[in-house]
């Protein structure tokens, strides 16, 4: 199951309690304090791990508490600190305090990380209080209380290039086409119900990452069809590849089409209007392919290509492109 936003709480362990001891041994009446110190409760910390996908495993399970350190012990040994509880993430993720809404962190890269609850430092126990005019303190600290927090993770995915259309668009049959992805396809329309990432090889040492976003409608930037969660995931795509079908089965027309995803983009954030864009005509082997690639171009003032993610014709030439868009030729 792809999760990509979840809410859950997270308590950091209390650190140990020192402690209040005298040495007491033969022959040693006044052998003064021996209370060791309690260890530190074990912080929450979140890490963003490769491999990681989803926010499923979170999903699952509400609270997350980290242990409480050991109690300080006599002979001035020290309790135990607790380990710190690992909260693994995929890259991409944002982490916000729910409470006050603001952004603790965006782990964007692998291996980033963020205390998200700092445990509880460990109380002092009573040979720290000995001083030269109190030679034999009875008191010990207690322990600090852990971090108590409620935390909302979302997850942007993070992908060189992405996938926009209407939905039925062609778009999870084009990742499936082009990369090892095997996104769930059929002929209704919001298949893709969350993104799909494939790795595209354009030769043996360069490829990029191609998201499928699941397809937008009007109204999109408003929430309409799920769109705020499917918009939030462009944010993150370098190129936007634009694929338009040249007869879609509600009837609607192709320029059109394109005009309406691009009013939403620019309505969610007027960055996304601004990112390069490749505009494609899907499915080229349909009859009036050719003549609906000629009127976006006129429309849209860009270039506009003709691809058949069924035949294959067009596929080197898309890729290409975009190759040609991420890695530029130097001036």
């Amino acid at each position: 199951m792809f999760v990509d936003r979840v809410q859950i709480e997270v308590l950091a362990g209390d650190g140990g309690n020192g402690c209040a001891s005298f040495r007491r041994e033969k022959y040693i009446p006044r052998g003064g304090p021996d209370g060791g110190d309690g260890g530190d409760g074990g912080s929450i910390v979140v890490v963003a791990r490769s491999g990681v996908d989803s926010l499923s495993m979170l999903a699952h399970r509400k609270m997350w508490r980290a242990e409480r350190g050991d109690h300080g012990k006599g002979a001035n040994r020290a309790g135990r600190a607790a380990e710190d509880m690992i909260i693994e993430v995929p890259p991409g993720t944002i982490v916000i305090d729910a409470d006050h809404g603001f952004i603790l962190k965006d782990l964007r890269e692998e291996g980033e990380t963020l205390i998200a609850a700092q445990g509880g430092k460990g109380g002092r126990g009573n040979t720290r209080f000995k001083t030269s005019t109190n030679r034999a303190p009875r008191e010990a600290e207690a322990g600090g209380e852990g971090e108590r927090r409620n935390l909302i993770f979302e997850l942007k995915v993070i992908a060189d290039v992405g996938l926009i259309g209407k939905p039925n668009a062609g778009k999870s049959t084009l990742l499936s086409r082009l990369s090892k992805a095997r996104p769930e396809i059929a002929d209704y329309p919001f298949t893709t119900k969350y993104p799909n990432l494939g790795r595209v090889q354009i030769d043996g040492d360069h490829s990029f990452i191609m998201a499928d976003i699941p397809g937008l409608i009007e109204g999109a930037h408003a929430g309409v069809g799920l769109g705020h969660e499917f918009l939030r995931h462009i944010m993150r795509a370098g190129i936007l590849v634009h694929l338009v079908e040249p007869l879609p089965t509600d009837g609607s027309d192709p320029v059109e089409n394109y005009r309406t995803i691009r009013d939403e983009l620019g309505q969610y954030n007027r960055e996304l209007i601004e990112r390069p864009e490749v505009v494609v005509v899907t499915k080229c082997e349909l009859p009036n392919a050719s003549e609906v690639r000629d009127a976006l171009a006129e429309a849209a003032q860009v270039p506009v290509l003709l691809i058949s993610a069924v035949t294959g014709q067009g596929l080197n030439k898309l890729t290409g492109k975009i190759a040609e868009l991420l890695n530029p030729p130097p001036d």
